[in-house]
């Protein structure tokens, strides 16, 4: 347990300097929609903090692939949750999105759509590789 904590420790910190980065980009979102045109200071110093804080929970709940016992549905299932309370709790503490049903609908079919991308890349990316390291052992035995 002991690893899985540092783990997800050193994870955090690593992506938690992205914070700030992430910030930016939805602030120039939301200036080309029109909807920022001025700032205010404690509003923002609260977003940093928040998207970094964001950011450190994101990445670091990515050890929960470390766990041998766990089965890769089971640790996908935790992974998708953690991120979309993580995410959501923020926007809406943010105002982000709306505070309504019409709002976080909206959000969690774009975050389950997204999701659901991302894992297709990263579940095709490994089949070729799997099929790219069977080659190579089928070129060994021969």
């Amino acid at each position: 347990m002991k690893k899985l904590t540092v783990s997800f420790l050193k994870r955090g910190l690593m992506a938690a300097a992205g914070g700030p980065l992430i910030l930016a980009v939805i602030y120039a979102c939301l200036a080309a929609a029109g909807k920022v045109t001025a700032m205010d200071p404690l509003k923002v110093c609260t977003e940093i903090i928040t998207v970094t804080v964001m950011a450190f929970i994101a990445a670091g709940v990515g050890v929960v692939y470390s766990v041998e016992k766990l089965p890769m549905l089971h640790a996908t299932l935790i992974h998708a949750a953690a991120l979309y309370a993580d995410y959501l709790l923020i926007y809406l503490f943010n105002e982000w999105i709306p505070r309504s049903a019409r709002g976080i609908g909206v959000f969690t079919l774009i975050y389950v759509c997204g999701y659901a991308v991302i894992w297709l890349f990263v579940l095709f990316s490994i089949k070729m590789r799997i099929r790219r390291l069977n080659r190579c052992l089928k070129e060994e035995k021969a």
